[in-house]
């Protein structure tokens, strides 16, 4: 027995049973001694049976057994066993004693389990009130159960029409018809309407079928046991039919329970694995409110919450582990106090995953921090030394005294430095301009721009406008674009080409639409890239040494790649017809209309 049915008792449904069985075979045993069982002793046990009954089972059920007690007190305790004046002395006595016994037998049982219940119990099936453990637990609906007392008002009907046939049918054929009537009645009503539908009809029987007619009292030995038959049996079957109904609606819940955990698995399976997305799922489906709560320095703090619960209901908290804890309240629907554990078991699974991501994407950041930190301390190490030692070895040479330099020499020195400042600028340009990416302070304003008016300055920027041949059609539609961003790209593209490319075979810019875009191919002839170091090239301090020189710090083709991401562009490598790697460079077609030639976002 469970912890709540300890604090109301035992159920009604099992206690009256075996409460009537026992009584009936003391009036039995007595009827079958003719008189070796003594008034007293009948008296005795039946009271004996009512308090023990009265004491275990659950408050409601003890009238029901002292009734029944009184009834066999006073008609098996002595022959002939039927007489039940309640003016006898055998009634009067049994009267007393059997209700003693029942009001005492209450007391003590409630006493008893509120004495082992020093803390509030709650139905198992939570209401989201706060509402206490009922006294009795209802196997149906309460619809069903105010049906089946309906019906049993219909029993003075069927008593009407057994008085018109009275001299057709027998005691027997009457207690049958009735007990048709109850078992209907528990069936549609469950336990209790059944026991209010068999005691009323036993009192019909005692009043219209049993002689004398029109008084309680039973003349007949067989009659009262035939009586005392018919309650038992009634009584019997409204238990087993109760039980049946309880065990539907438990399979029932178990079914829905089962269901619901299985869309909470399949929601954490597919990905949705928040706190929030499991509190969310417990709302939907019961409404109320739920809220997953974390101890912190001594105070309690809302770590997810859904749905809203209405004013006044009490909440109930379930622990998930120390420290944390589940609170629901105002649920619209039965939720079983398994089914709640099991959803603050995921709801605290989910937090933890929640925060071993949340760590772990803390962590990749850090690495990736410190590799570019690595990455750059590398650079600055031995590609921006390189430039600053070769303009520091010219510079220290020109200013030397001692030296007569020729022209020549001079113009030589000064190229050097010339030639390592652009490295220098072109190196600290990268860099700063991956700072941006990085740092998510990259605005791009972009506008329609001519790709005439943007290659040439590219081309300018590497120092020298014959080493690479431009290929632009007429007629190429404006694409939407930032100019100043277009311009880097293109010459660090421009830039790779040229030192992969071998003496004699200059790159190739080509410019030609294709559909709603505008497709830009920087091609050179050198010695390519293999497939799976394609995607490599456009990370950030990535340098393929075998491919060239292995100048610079790697990192334009990743400014490459991030402004044209920024613009809403994109760049891909592909391999050159005939040798060689191809930048291809995808540009929306700028909108423009014959009022506004260029249209400006932010």
């Amino acid at each position: 027995m469970d912890a709540t049915h300890r604090r109301r008792g035992l159920p009604a449904h099992v206690a009256l049973p075996v409460g009537f069985a026992a009584l009936l075979a003391i009036g039995a045993t007595a009827a079958a001694t003719h008189g070796g069982v003594g008034a007293t002793a009948v008296l005795v046990l039946a009271a004996i049976t009512v308090t023990v009954v009265a004491a275990a089972a659950e408050p409601l059920a003890a009238p029901v057994i002292g009734v029944i007690g009184w009834f066999t007190a006073a008609g098996f305790s002595r022959a002939p066993y039927a007489q039940l004046r309640l003016t006898d002395q055998a009634g009067l006595r049994g009267a007393v004693v059997i209700g003693g016994c029942t009001l005492l037998g209450a007391v003590t049982g409630a006493l008893v389990r509120a004495l082992g219940s020093s803390f509030r119990l709650w139905t198992v099936d939570m209401q989201g009130k706060g509402r206490r453990a009922r006294w009795f637990p209802a196997g149906l609906r309460g619809r069903r159960q105010l049906a089946g007392a309906l019906l049993a008002g219909g029993l003075p009907v069927i008593t009407l029409a057994l008085v018109a046939l009275r001299a057709d049918l027998s005691l027997a054929d009457d207690l049958l018809i009735y007990l048709v009537a109850v078992v209907v009645i528990a069936v549609v009503g469950g336990f209790w309407p059944a026991v209010l539908a068999a005691i009323t009809a036993s009192l019909l029987v005692n009043w219209y079928f049993t002689r004398p007619l029109h008084t309680f009292t039973i003349a007949e030995p067989q009659s009262l046991l035939a009586l005392l038959l018919f309650i038992t049996v009634a009584v019997t079957v409204s238990s087993v039919v109760h039980l049946a109904a309880r065990r539907a609606v438990i399979a029932d819940r178990s079914n829905r329970d089962a269901a619901a955990l299985l869309a909470l698995a399949q929601t954490v399976l597919g990905g949705a694995d928040t706190p929030a997305t499991v509190l969310g799922h417990l709302t939907e489906t019961w409404g109320g409110r739920a809220e997953l709560s974390e101890l912190v320095s001594g105070q309690w703090i809302p770590v997810a919450v859904s749905g809203s619960a209405p004013a006044g209901a009490e909440p109930t908290r379930l622990l998930v582990r120390p420290g944390l804890a589940l609170l629901v309240s105002g649920q619209s629907a039965p939720v079983t106090r398994l089914l709640l554990e099991g959803f603050a078991a995921q709801a605290g699974a989910a937090l933890d995953r929640d925060r071993l991501r949340t760590q772990a994407a803390q962590a990749e950041a850090l690495a990736e921090g410190n590799r570019m930190r690595t990455a750059l301390l590398a650079a600055v190490s031995h590609d921006l030394r390189t430039p600053l030692a070769s303009i520091k070895a010219s510079v220290s040479s020109l200013r030397q005294t001692d030296v007569a330099w020729t022209p020549v020499d001079e113009a030589a020195l000064l190229a050097t430095i010339e030639d390592g400042a652009d490295r220098l600028d072109a190196l600290i340009g990268n860099l700063l301009d991956m700072s941006r990416l990085t740092t998510g302070s990259l605005r791009p304003f972009l506008r329609a721009t001519s790709i005439d008016e943007v290659a040439p300055v590219a081309l300018r920027g590497l120092g020298t406008d014959l080493a690479v041949q431009l290929m632009v059609p007429d007629g190429l539609p404006l694409v939407r674009t930032d100019p100043g961003l277009l311009e880097r790209v293109l010459a660090n593209l421009l830039a790779n080409a040229l030192s992969h490319s071998p003496a004699g075979l200059e790159p190739v810019l080509r410019a030609q639409q294709a559909g709603d875009s505008v497709v830009l191919t920087v091609e050179d002839h050198g010695p390519g890239v293999p497939d799976h170091l394609k995607a490599r090239m456009f990370e950030a301090f990535e340098r393929l040494e075998d491919r060239g020189t292995g100048n610079g710090v790697g990192l334009g083709l990743a400014v490459a790649k991030g402004f044209l991401d920024a613009m809403g562009g994109s760049v891909a490598a592909v391999d050159t017809p005939g040798g060689g790697l191809t930048m291809r460079v995808t540009l929306p077609v700028a909108v423009t209309s014959a009022t506004s030639p260029a249209v400006a976002d932010p």
